[in-house]
């Protein structure tokens, strides 16, 4: 019988925690990241995770051109602690799963291989500002809405703007930068971001040069 990983003396943290590497996924403090499981080693993790106070982690490979790598490929430093908050099989043997993001952590150490699954010791200690309830100046969120508005209309997505206008900074924030089609580097610079401020000014400056560079016409494109 595996015991549950012990946990530290701050807001009950694993002090073991699985970690799922995928390249260009983002999980962030109030965010939720829906899984598609299906690879054997992390429907291993994911067993794990439910047995150990459902604690798992989200973290990008460097320099991977592919969503899935070897278990020895290295990792970024910087990787996002979240739970499993659903849970679902399918009749296929996959599992549906979503993780909402707790806290980002600095990987200190990786430990052995747990059924094929790679698990590491977290650093929480720059990190613990995660857990606080924080807001953005005024300025700030009226100018990530603007650029949000002029990405969407880039797009020709159609946004819910009642709603957005609605959702609290953190989860707003975690959560168009999480959705948004954006770059693995983009991505991780979101993650790193040292606090919720820095992390909105990254994201509206993200949108607002992809709104722009959409405005400038392609030299190769005249005829």
């Amino acid at each position: 019988m595996v015991a549950p990983a012990a946990e530290t003396g701050t807001a009950g943290l694993p002090d073991a925690v699985p970690v799922f590497p995928l390249t260009g996924a983002l999980l962030l403090p109030a965010g939720d990241l829906p899984l598609n499981i299906f690879e054997p080693r992390y429907l291993a993790m994911v067993d794990w995770a439910l047995a150990h106070d459902r604690w798992l982690a989200m973290v990008q490979p460097r320099d991977a051109d592919q969503q899935t790598v070897s278990d020895t490929h290295p990792l970024f430093a910087i990787a996002c602690l979240g739970r499993i908050t659903k849970f679902a099989e399918t009749g296929d043997g996959r599992y549906l799963i979503t993780v909402s993001g707790r806290i980002r952590f600095r990987i200190a150490g990786e430990l052995p291989l747990e059924s094929g699954f790679r698990r590491v010791t977290p650093d929480y200690g720059a990190f613990m500002d995660d857990l606080d309830e924080v807001e953005l100046d005024r300025e700030a969120r009226r100018r990530l809405m603007a650029a949000l508005a002029a990405y969407f209309e880039h797009l020709g997505y159609q946004a819910d703007w009642p709603a957005l206008e609605a959702t609290p900074d953190r989860a707003l924030v975690a959560a168009m930068a999480m959705a948004c089609p954006f770059e693995p580097a983009e991505k991780q610079a979101l993650l790193e971001a040292r606090d919720l401020a820095g992390r909105a000014q990254a994201l509206t400056t993200i949108l607002e040069m992809a709104a722009s560079d959409a405005a400038v016409p392609d030299p190769s494109q005249r005829h």
